[in-house]
């Protein structure tokens, strides 16, 4: 079936549900030999990555690999597949990938790859921020257009980092690592999110706070909740009000959390930047008004996507195969305690 296909062996069967050019993109080949030392590996051509088709494909299987482009693993097909005890999902959300009840139930072991996208969302983040404070870009655009060097160097003078007030909504592990980050700079940094408690806030030198307290004294404003129900435009016209005159805001995680129309209302009174990673609807519709703003940077849903990021998301979805042959505990596994708040 595939460049490592399989063959007769008292190994286990494990499959990468995945493309032929997605896997070649998440899959490093040390990591694939490694799994073909013990598991027997089979992997899908192309055109043979169905919905009709995946029966066929995970029949005595005892772990998949899945990613973007794989098609949802639902009660019917975990039905046929009783030997399926693994999904190592080589990128993030898995809410449409399994059944939930698969995982609260425990007839199902579900790993996943975010830990790495959070990397390059964090990375994402700070590069906006510092780009933001000290306008690397503009600077360059001057000297080569000859701007007097004073009055360039005045014109851009920038900020520092460290004498910010950050507002991150979200304290999960991208949350997380953004604080780190920020507080590497000495930035003061406030938090807003309804499970993390005071010790914990204290353990991370941040400051908890209500979400209207942080959007009012926030100079830099990121967002890392999970898009549920209960998430859904938490960030309305009344909220984008609250943010001050000069500030950054920053959306990556979902852009139904953010109200777009109430934002491009906001975003044309000129009183702050936003960075905007996520939309309502992707991608962005090329009549969009966000396009025509002069404060609002847009990148493609690119924030958590890097060359290194990829491999780094099917390694990490081999390791876990390969420590469940070897009867070792998962390092990323989704348990039924996050399943509430996961995006």
């Amino acid at each position: 079936m595939s460049s490592v296909s399989e063959s007769p062996t008292n190994k286990p069967t494990v499959v990468i549900l995945l493309t032929p050019d997605m896997r070649a993109k998440l899959i490093p080949a040390s990591a694939e030999k490694r799994l073909a030392e013990v598991a027997s590996v089979r992997a899908p051509q192309d055109g043979d990555m169905t919905a009709e088709n995946l029966p066929n494909l995970v029949d005595g299987a005892v772990a998949v690999i899945t990613g973007w482009g794989t098609p949802p693993l639902d009660e019917t097909l975990l039905a046929h597949a009783k030997s399926l005890k693994l999904v190592a999902h080589a990128a993030g959300s898995v809410r449409h990938l399994v059944p939930f009840a698969a995982i609260e139930e425990g007839r199902l072991h579900v790993t996943h790859a975010a830990i790495h996208i959070g990397e390059a969302v964090s990375e994402f983040v700070m590069a906006q921020v510092l780009s933001f404070l000290r306008h690397p870009a503009e600077l360059a655009d001057g000297m080569r257009n000859n701007e007097p060097w004073f009055d360039l160097r005045t014109r851009l003078l920038g900020r520092l980092l460290g004498e910010q007030t950050v507002g991150l909504l979200g304290a999960g592990y991208i949350g997380r690592m953004m604080m780190r980050l920020f507080r590497a700079f000495n930035a003061r940094v406030l938090v807003y999110d309804p499970y993390l408690t005071e010790p914990q806030a204290y353990e991370m030198s941040v400051e908890l706070c209500g979400l209207d307290d942080l959007l009012r004294r926030s100079d830099i404003v990121s967002l890392h909740v999970p898009s549920l129900p209960e998430t859904r435009h938490m960030i309305g016209a009344d909220q984008l009000a609250m943010i001050k005159d000069g500030a950054l805001f920053i959306n990556t995680a979902r852009g139904a959390i953010v109200d777009e129309q109430a934002l491009i209302a906001e975003l044309r009174k000129g009183r702050f930047t936003a960075v905007l990673d996520v939309y309502e609807k992707e991608p962005l519709s090329h009549d969009s008004p966000l396009r025509t703003l002069p404060n609002a940077i847009l990148a493609p849903h690119a924030a958590g996507h890097s060359h290194e990021t990829y491999l780094r998301q099917g390694a990490t979805a081999v390791d876990e195969v390969c420590r469940m042959l070897a009867g070792e505990p998962y390092r990323h596994e989704v348990t039924k305690a996050v399943l509430s708040t996961m995006a």
